[in-house]
């Protein structure tokens, strides 16, 4: 699903783990509260006690989902967690992880981040040979696999069952007294490794860390699985090495800038690629102001790098959720309205650069002008922290088919972007973009190791258009019960 109110791309989750800790369901609490941005249609949390899994699930914020005393019902030592937003499955209780099931080795839960290019593809083979599926999430396609593997061990079934996977997969798998943690072969989205005294902990980014006091370890390594039994941890690398593509728009919008992400300060990258679109289009105005709160570091990095001063043209109601109900047709404009408001004096008659990382449909953009425009604004000149976005993403991003991406529609015949076209189209004085290799070397890092294919149709890997899956004609089935589960 494409949020109708914003047209930011949005990350389909993030996990957190901990492995020997007897207060593991409180920190997996406060994790996951640390990665909300990564998800807010559900969360859920699973722990181990050494015999008993038990697991509390929900639609909603973590603060919703978890009052104390439904936390309480989940207890145990070891544990995974996990924040949604969906890109593959609708949005329903059915879909909230971590799943926990019964198996014929006894429990398993596992927790995703990522999606399986190749997962729907597997789900109907998986169909016809009398699988039962209970979600529509890519997923539980693992959890099958894991099942019906052949392997002797916990860790060597899941490893069977990720060799048969394709696209972007960090991962949270848990028994009754084992913990795996694995990162696809591409390394697509971040995973890290820290520790709280003798406890192991995961997390998809390092401020889930710090907000539980973890000192950082290291980045679970692209293609690398980490197995926790006993209190030791293996480190196994099974998969076949590739080149590692890793989502540059993590840097660009959707990790935290509190955070540490493919070995660098996002912060710091997203300033740079502020001073980098300055050194690209620089344009004579009275200061810049950034579209809050993702594009306030590259703002700022504009800003620095210009010798413009920078200012707060907008303020941003931090109260206001993911979704907003419009009433009617005519009142679509409150969605954006509900959310920022132009501080008038601050920006009457003024020339101004408007700095945002990412334009996606442009309809978002387009009213966020038309505000400033009421406001008696002289001059906007829009500059764009990012590339044009021509393309869906397949391993995570939430993207809309790319018949509704502003940069692919408004493209010339010769398929480069018309930027003076989207420009008359936001009603903006001038407009500019980062350019790919602007991106790259603002990231400090090898340039090779990114995945850009959002902006230049590079994918990685295979696309789900790649793969032959036959339609599907089926009922979904509602049941507001799926909550609370207790698996021996």
């Amino acid at each position: 699903m494409f949020n109708s109110i914003s047209d930011k791309l949005h990350e389909e989750c993030g996990i957190f783990g901990i492995y020997n800790h007897k207060s593991a369901p409180n920190w997996i609490y406060l994790g996951l509260y640390a990665l909300q941005h990564r998800g807010q249609e559900g969360a859920g949390i699973v722990c181990s006690d050494g015999t008993t899994l038990t697991a509390h699930r929900g639609v909603g914020l973590v603060n919703d989902v978890f009052p104390a005393h439904k936390l309480a019902r989940v207890q145990g030592h070891i544990g995974i967690g996990h924040v949604r937003y969906s890109t593959f499955g609708s949005s329903n209780l059915r879909n909230v992880q971590p799943f926990l099931v019964n198996y014929i080795h006894g429990s398993l839960a596992v927790c995703h981040n990522g999606n399986l290019v190749n997962g729907a593809l597997l789900r109907h083979e998986l169909e016809q040979k009398g699988a039962i599926f209970q979600s529509t999430s890519d997923t539980e396609v693992i959890i099958h696999l894991i099942a019906r593997s052949t392997k002797k061990t916990f860790v060597d079934a899941v490893i069977d069952a990720l060799k048969q996977v394709k696209g972007a997969f960090c991962l949270l798998v848990m028994n009754h007294d084992e913990l795996i943690a694995v990162r696809d072969p591409h390394g697509f989205r971040p995973l890290w490794i820290g520790k709280k005294g003798r406890s192991f902990v995961f997390a998809s980014e390092t401020c889930a860390l710090d907000l539980v006091e973890a000192k950082w370890i290291r980045e679970v390594e692209p293609g690398e699985v980490i197995h926790i039994k006993g209190g030791e941890m293996t480190s196994i690398f099974p998969f076949r090495k590739v080149i590692p593509k890793q989502c540059i728009f993590e840097f660009i919008y959707v990790a935290r800038p509190d955070s540490v992400i493919f070995g660098k300060s996002v912060d710091l990258v997203r300033k740079e690629l502020g001073r980098a679109l300055a050194r690209i289009a620089p344009v004579e105005a009275d200061f810049v102001m950034a579209v809050p709160d993702s594009s306030n570091p590259a703002a700022l990095g504009f800003a620095h790098e210009s010798g413009l001063p920078f200012d707060m043209g907008f303020i941003r109601n931090h109260y206001v959720g993911r979704t907003f109900i419009e009433p009617d047709q005519k009142m679509r404009d409150f969605g954006v309205k509900i959310k920022l408001n132009p501080s008038k004096d601050t920006v009457k008659g003024k020339r101004i650069v408007l700095v945002d990382d990412s334009i996606v449909r442009g309809t978002t953009s387009r009213k966020i002008i038309k505000m400033l425009r009421r406001c008696k604004v002289k001059e906007i000149h829009y500059r764009v922290a990012s590339p044009p976005i021509i393309n869906s993403c397949f391993y995570g991003i939430d993207t809309p088919n790319r018949e509704r991406l502003i940069a692919y529609k408004m493209s010339k015949q010769d398929k480069q972007v018309d930027i003076e076209k989207i420009r008359k189209y936001l009603g903006v004085d001038s407009l500019a973009y980062l350019t790919i290799p602007a991106i790259l070397e603002a990231t400090f890092s090898d340039k090779r190791i990114f995945c850009t294919a959002c902006f230049d149709n590079n994918y990685p890997t295979p696309t789900p258009y790649d793969f032959n899956i036959p339609p599907r004609n089926h009922n979904t089935i509602k049941d507001s019960s799926l909550d609370d589960i207790r698996h021996k």
